[in-house]
């Protein structure tokens, strides 16, 4: 799916992409870089197209994903990380 069709189903759906982001918990930047992919990821496709359907058949589909308790991905590895017990303490 492109990138525009995809918007077009946020329109449809009345979501904007912060606040997808927001309920699927995937990060807004990673939303946003399909936009220069040109195509967004079928697993994204078919939740834009559910909530587009679900919208038009007036089914609350924020209180099912909301239900989900759907957790946030966070990176692991690389980055700046708090320094051990055991640094702070042979001072």
């Amino acid at each position: 799916m492109t990138f525009i069709d995809f918007k077009k189903l946020l329109l449809d759906a009345e979501i904007t992409l912060p606040k997808l982001s927001k309920l699927i918990k995937v990060s807004e930047k990673n939303l946003q870089a399909y936009k220069k992919k040109g195509e967004v990821p079928n697993t994204i496709a078919v939740i834009a197209s559910c909530f587009a359907q679900m919208n038009k058949h007036d089914v609350d589909y924020y209180s099912i994903i909301n239900a989900l308790e759907l957790k946030a991905k966070t990176k692991k590895g690389a980055g700046f990380s708090k320094k051990d017990d055991k640094d702070s303490s042979s001072k």
